[in-house]
Order: C-alpha cells, then sequence, then structure tokens
C-alpha cells in the first residue's frame, strides 16, 4: 500500500483542464413573502466569490497540499478578473486564454437561512481559436506534471480533448475525466471516468439490479477501452468497474449539509493521489472519505491533508 507524506504530495503536480468560473454567494435573511409573487424576499447582508467549475476542482488540488495547473479560458470582463484574482490568492498556476467575445461563466447562488433559495447562470461558448492555442499550451505543460484532469461542464472548453487525452496517454500520465452529456465517446482511452448516477444513466439507460449494472460498466468501460469506471452513489457510496471486476466503498455516514462540489473534491483528491504513485484501488477509499468530509461543509470547500489523513 503507497502512502502519501506531506512531502510527497507537495511535489505532485496536477494539470486540471476544462470549464473554469466564478462562484457568486449572496447570503441574507428572509424574513417576509413578496406581495408581487410567493417567493421569499431576501435581504442580501454578505456577499462571497470562490472558484467554480475546474477551478474548484484545482483549489481541491492545493487544499490538499500538491500543486495545481488551470489550464481554462474566460473571458476579458470584469468577472474574468476577478477570477483571476482568486486563482492568484488560492495558489493555483493559472495558464488562462482572454476571449473578448466570451462573457466569463458565473453561477450566482442566493441563500437564505442557510438554504439555497435560487441559482441564476450567466454564460457563454469560447471562441474555437482560443480553445486552439489552449492545445498548443497544453503539449507544452505535459512533462511538468503527473497527472491530467479533466472537468467537462459543458460549457465548450474541451473541445479538443480527444486529441490531449491521447497526448497525455501518450506520456504514460493517468488520465482522469468528470463527464458531462450523453456521448462519452470523445473521452475514449482515459484512465478513468467518474460519472455519478444521474450522468451514468443518461449513457447506458436504468439498470434493475447491481449485476445488469455491472454488465452494463464494464461494457461502456471495454467500448472506450479506460482502464476503469467509477460511479458515485451518493448515500449509496462508490463503485469501480475496472479490468479486475468491482470494488465499492460505501459512504462515510456523516451529516449532509451541502453537496455542491462534491464530485469535484473526489476527483481531485484521487487525481492527486494517482500522481503520487497510489493505484486506483489504492486511491479509491481516500477519495471516498474526502467526499464524505466535504459535504458537511457549505458550498465549494475543499478538504486538507490533516482532514484526510488524521
Amino acid at each position: 500500500m503507497t502512502f502519501c507524506t506531506p512531502e510527497h504530495l507537495q511535489s505532485t503536480q496536477v494539470l486540471v483542464v476544462g470549464d473554469v468560473m466564478l462562484d457568486r454567494y449572496w447570503y441574507g435573511a428572509v424574513d417576509r413573502i413578496s406581495p408581487e409573487a410567493p417567493v421569499p424576499v431576501v435581504r442580501v447582508t454578505r456577499e462571497e466569490e470562490r472558484l467554480g467549475g475546474c477551478g474548484n476542482v484545482a483549489f481541491n488540488v492545493v487544499t490538499l497540499g500538491a500543486q495545481a495547473s488551470l489550464l481554462s479560458v474566460v473571458g476579458e470582463d470584469d468577472n474574468g478578473n476577478k477570477l483571476i484574482q482568486q486563482l492568484e490568492k488560492s495558489g493555483i498556476h493559472a495558464h488562462l486564454g482572454r476571449d473578448a467575445q466570451l462573457q466569463t461563466t458565473v453561477k450566482l447562488r442566493i441563500i437564505g437561512r442557510q438554504q439555497q433559495l435560487l441559482r441564476a447562470d450567466f454564460e457563454s461558448e469560447p471562441q474555437s481559436e482560443v480553445l486552439a492555442s489552449l492545445t498548443r499550451q497544453f503539449h507544452s505543460l505535459l512533462g511538468q506534471h503527473q497527472a491530467v484532469l479533466f472537468s467537462d461542464y459543458g460549457k465548450g472548453g474541451l473541445t479538443h480533448i480527444a486529441d490531449m487525452i491521447a497526448a497525455a496517454r501518450a506520456a504514460k500520465l493517468p488520465v482522469l475525466i468528470d463527464p458531462k452529456g450523453s456521448d462519452y465517446s470523445r473521452y475514449a482511452g482515459a484512465t478513468v471516468i467518474t460519472p455519478n448516477r444521474a450522468e451514468l444513466q443518461q449513457v447506458i439507460g436504468r439498470w434493475r439490479d447491481e449485476a445488469t449494472l455491472l454488465t452494463m460498466a464494464q461494457n461502456l468501460r471495454e467500448s472506450l477501452k479506460l482502464d476503469a469506471l467509477l460511479l458515485t452513489r451518493s448515500e449509496e457510496g462508490m463503485s469501480l468497474f475496472d479490468a479486475q471486476g468491482v470494488t465499492h466503498v460505501p459512504a462515510q455516514a456523516r451529516e449532509v449539509f451541502d453537496v455542491t462540489g462534491a464530485g469535484d473534491t473526489v476527483i481531485a483528491t484521487l487525481a492527486t493521489l494517482l500522481g503520487a504513485g497510489m493505484t486506483l484501488r489504492e486511491a479509491l477509499p481516500w477519495a471516498n472519505k474526502a467526499g464524505g468530509i466535504v459535504v458537511g461543509k457549505f458550498g465549494t470547500a475543499g478538504v486538507t491533508y490533516q482532514e484526510l489523513f488524521a
């Protein structure tokens, strides 16, 4: 069993590629219902901004004690500037394309009485020439990293993902993907993909029982030439399908406060530990534990080395 010391993690570098966004939170008091419509009136008392999308994934890598590089595209707007400031503050090595036509993605969450009442998304898709320049930069960054993580939020930032997967695998690096959509053929050749239940059902359909799930998941894994498929199952834990069969880890029993970003924490922990030399099966229980810790926190958050390995 490989075990990671803090010093070992400090020298582990994960390259995170995907759709970066700004998570904006408005917190307030809810004392009345609006006279205009049957909705609560939130008197906003505090605002907060955090890294979202693949920015939160990279933040999870550095929170654990490793190093993260982030390759993405933002707009030449005020929100893009705020994102860059957040990245600098967090210690993430940012490699960002700027696109004058792009509206930097912002997810605004309005919170009252510690409950999310509303989410509003502001977004557009990046220009193809900016994405092509990212692919060139990706090739130049590969040699400095021990793992590559693609965080697909379906915002258009991963148009050239098939070429990137092939390059990373040719460089003998583990490739982890948080997938999106119903067509997984673009992820062919990756080390592992980490869909949740709803995401996997979109691709393979519903399953009647565990035996059916095993057959369907292994068929998908083999057709995509993946080393493994990790199904995250909320309160049912996680199931890892690989050439050895299936291994299951139960959920860590704890009070669930907020599931926002739990998938980011799981895949960031997996990527970091694979980069540090663990096998997928060795890293799995630690990633599961990290996910269990982060759902006890509010909003997008990370897990420290001490929290995970204490």
